[in-house]
C-alpha cells in the first residue's frame, strides 16, 4: 500500500480570476505530490469539471458570476461528492460558512499582497492532503443501538461544554437549531478553524440559529441560554462562573483545544456539566470528556454515520469516556433532556 504522504493529490482550483487562478495552481503544484488536474470560472463548470476528472479535492471561491461558490458547492454535493476547502477574501464575514452548511468541508482565507506565499503554500498544502483523505460520502453503520438507555440521570446538568473539528460548523448549526433560546445552561464552544475565523463563525450561528451566540471575551458570565466560542489563538476555559481565556501552550498541537475547556468543566462543574464531542480529525477531547464521566457528568459523542469525521468521537468512545452515541439530531433533545 502506498504510503499516505507519497499519494499524489489531484486538485481542482475554481475562481473567476484568471491572474489568482494561475497564482494557486502554481501555489499547489510548488508542493511535491500535488497536481492541479483543472481550473474553472464558475461554480458550474467546477461542477462539470469535477464529474468529469473526480478530483481528490476542490479549493473554490465563493464570489463568481454566471454561477457563485455556493451553487457550485450544491452541485457537486449531488452528483459527485468532493471535499471542498471554501477560499474567502474576508474570515470576519459570515457569509463564507453557508458553504460549510452546503457540504463544503473546511474554510480557508485567500492570500492577499502581503502574504507570505511560501508560508501559505505550505499551509494549503497541508489542508488539501488532509483534506483529500477524507471520505464524504459515508456508507458506514452508526454505533448507535435499539433501545438505548435515556441519559444519566445527574442533579441537572447546568453547563454544555461542546468539542468540535472538521465537519464542526454544519454539525454545530444543525445542534443548536435543536436548542430554544430560553436553554437553561450556558454553552460554551470550541471550534478547530483556521486562525481569524472564529468571529465570523459566530455572527454565522447566531443569524442561522436566532440564539445569543459570542465570541469569548475573558470575564463573559456564563448566563443560561449564552453561547459562547473559543476565539483564534487562545484556550476557552470555565471559572467561577465565567468564561475565562487562556494563553497556555497548544494542547494536542491545537490552541484552541477541546480538552482544557472539557477539564476545567469537569473541575468546575462536575456532575452538573455534560460534555458533547462531534465530528472531526485526530483525539482531541477524548481526555477532557473522560474527566467529564469521571466527575459523574453525562458524555455525548456524535455517532459515524452523521459524522464527517469520525476520528475524534471514536478516540473518546475508545477511551471509555461517552455515556452515549447519538445520531447529531438526536443530540438536541437529550441536552433538552438532561436540563430540565
Amino acid at each position: 500500500m502506498t504510503p499516505p504522504q507519497a499519494r499524489r493529490v489531484r486538485v481542482l482550483v475554481a475562481d473567476d480570476s484568471a491572474l489568482f487562478r494561475e497564482l494557486l495552481s502554481g501555489v499547489v503544484a510548488d508542493g511535491p505530490g500535488f497536481e492541479v488536474v483543472a481550473v474553472a470560472a464558475d461554480g458550474h463548470a467546477a461542477a462539470a469539471l469535477a464529474r468529469q476528472h473526480r478530483p481528490d479535492v476542490i479549493t473554490m471561491d465563493l464570489n463568481m458570476p454566471e454561477a457563485d461558490g455556493y451553487a457550485g458547492i450544491a452541485r457537486i454535493m449531488a452528483e459527485t461528492p468532493t471535499p471542498i476547502l471554501v477560499l474567502t477574501g474576508n474570515p470576519a464575514e459570515a457569509v463564507g460558512f453557508r458553504a460549510l452548511s452546503l457540504g463544503a468541508l473546511d474554510i480557508l482565507e485567500k492570500p492577499h499582497a502581503t502574504t507570505d506565499l511560501e508560508t501559505y503554500g505550505r499551509q494549503l498544502r497541508s489542508r488539501l492532503r488532509l483534506l483529500a483523505g477524507v471520505k464524504v460520502i459515508r456508507h458506514l453503520r452508526g454505533l448507535r443501538a435499539e433501545g438505548e438507555p435515556p441519559p444519566r440521570r445527574t442533579a441537572g446538568t447546568d453547563l454544555v461544554v461542546i468539542g468540535a473539528s472538521l465537519g464542526g460548523p454544519r454539525a454545530l448549526v444543525s445542534l443548536l437549531r435543536g436548542l430554544a433560546p430560553a436553554f437553561p445552561a450556558p454553552v460554551a464552544i470550541v471550534q478547530h478553524i483556521a486562525d481569524g475565523f472564529t468571529e465570523g463563525l459566530a455572527a454565522w450561528l447566531a443569524t442561522e440559529t436566532r440564539l445569543d451566540v459570542r465570541e469569548a471575551r475573558d470575564g463573559d458570565p456564563l448566563a443560561p441560554g449564552r453561547i459562547v466560542l473559543a476565539p483564534s489563538g487562545r484556550h476557552l476555559v470555565v471559572a467561577d462562573g465565567a468564561a475565562r481565556l487562556s494563553d497556555a501552550p497548544p494542547f494536542e498541537t491545537f490552541k484552541p483545544s477541546v480538552t482544557p475547556l472539557f477539564l476545567s468543566a469537569a473541575r468546575e462543574h462536575g456532575a452538573r456539566a455534560c460534555g458533547v464531542i462531534l465530528t472531526g480529525m485526530g483525539r482531541d477531547g477524548a481526555e477532557g470528556l473522560r474527566a467529564i464521566r469521571a466527575a459523574g457528568g453525562p458524555t455525548i459523542a456524535q455517532d459515524e454515520a452523521t459524522s464527517a469525521v469520525f476520528g475524534m468521537p471514536r478516540a473518546a468512545i475508545e477511551l471509555g469516556a461517552v455515556d452515549r452515541v447519538l445520531p447529531l439530531e438526536a443530540i438536541p433533545g437529550a441536552l433538552l433532556e438532561l436540563t430540565r
